[in-house]
């Protein structure tokens, strides 16, 4: 029942255990050498690519399917494995729990800390033990058990906040979200000075300049090491350009800078790989732009894109737990301070991901005219999100 092609089969077949880079990428030679050039396509994430090394015996969801491709990925998987810990903070809501979830079935996680305000935080805990995987779960509520979920963290991922609701932007969460993401790097700083941080919780264009401000004044400021999760509008652009060209969706990869909303989104469709002819580019465009609200409006009320932004993230910290774990080349986009563009001082765009987070900035390429007019048209909207964190962490 689990053999179709959805996320979690995925996550245990061929493409699982494809810790090398290059295959990660969905190069077409199978037998390619690992770590053998620098890539500049985006890391693909079609299931954990470190799973190959641990077994669950016993386990349909656990079963793989042997091609050429996985056989050779083998040996690159098994040096993945690394005991590293996680403190998810914000573990208990839509977008936490499956995110939790993910982050279990990850085996270079050795201990996962999951932390929220909400009664239901140490059932979120208590359920995620129970699943036959090694990774440790412990569960931490409230404000006092914050120093305890991220002492000694590698990597914290923040998806904390309340969600969009129909009617709303994410400048509508400013207010509320701002203050979390605030207090809660505050905690980062007391604590975990060294991690790397994931910050999902919106407006990212915002809350990421929060959350430099905060560990500039706690003295422990690493510009490569706060990042914003920009993964999902990745995701979406892949999706939506397969489904149109009729393409293998594992197969294409477009690159998206900017920002984290609306306009700021800026799909680079003449960069995608392969080369795609979209019908309506501008139209495309768009629809990548819109995505949130359209899932907004289609649960009518009831909530965000909570799965696709928990695989994102999945996605998102997976490679940044490889690279530390010391594979190269691994590349995402990510929201992150940048001089990549001149007067915007933080940007998304393709970085290369090392042990201690960005190692290296990509150059954006040639754009299309298209493409130049979104630059022009984000750069005001881009401005204001990030001079309004910056004003925020400093009042």
């Amino acid at each position: 029942e689990f053999e179709h092609n959805i996320l979690i089969s995925n996550m245990f077949a061929a493409t699982m255990n494809s810790s090398c880079t290059p295959c990660r990428q969905t190069t077409s030679n199978a037998n390619r050498a690992c770590r053998n050039s620098k890539p500049t396509t985006i890391a693909r994430y079609a299931g954990f690519k470190s799973v190959g090394a641990v077994e669950f015996a016993g386990s349909k969801i656990a079963s793989r399917k042997t091609t050429a491709a996985s056989a050779s990925r083998t040996a690159c998987a098994t040096a993945t494995v690394a005991g590293f810990k996680v403190a998810l903070l914000g573990a208990a809501g839509g977008i936490g729990q499956p995110l939790a979830l993910l982050l279990k079935m990850n085996p270079m996680i050795e201990n996962l800390a999951v932390y929220d305000l909400a009664d239901v935080t140490p059932g979120v805990a208590a359920d995620l033990s129970h699943i036959n995987t090694p990774c440790k779960v412990t569960a931490h509520k409230g404000p006092e058990q914050l120093g305890a979920a991220l002492a000694g963290a590698d990597l914290v991922v923040i998806p904390a906040g309340i969600p969009r609701k129909p009617g709303m932007t994410r400048d509508d969460l400013f207010n509320i979200n701002a203050g979390i993401v605030k207090s809660l790097v505050e905690g980062v700083a007391a604590n975990c000075p060294n991690a790397i941080v994931n910050i999902i919780s919106n407006p990212v264009n915002s809350t990421v300049p929060i959350a430099a401000e905060v560990m500039k004044k706690a003295g422990c400021y690493d510009p490569r090491k706060i990042m914003g999760v920009t993964t999902l509008d990745i995701v979406r652009a892949n999706t939506f350009v397969a489904e149109a060209s009729g393409l293998n969706v594992a197969d294409v990869n477009v690159p998206v800078i900017g920002g984290h909303a609306g306009t700021t989104i800026l799909p680079l469709l003449s960069q995608a790989t392969p080369s795609v002819t979209v019908a309506d580019p501008a139209a495309m465009t768009t629809r990548i732009q819109n995505a949130g609200t359209e899932v907004v409006e289609a649960k009518a009320g009831a909530g965000s894109a909570t799965l696709s932004m928990a695989y994102a993230a999945a996605r998102m910290a997976e490679s940044v737990l490889l690279a530390k774990s010391g594979e190269k080349n691994v590349v995402e986009c990510t929201y992150v301070e940048s001089n990549l563009v001149e007067g915007l001082p933080f940007f998304s765009s393709k970085v290369v991901l090392g042990p201690e987070g960005v190692a290296e900035f990509l150059p954006l390429g040639e754009l299309n005219e298209l493409e130049m007019a979104g630059m022009d048209e984000m750069r005001d909207l881009l401005t204001k999100n990030i001079e309004a964190g910056i004003t925020f962490a400093n009042s």
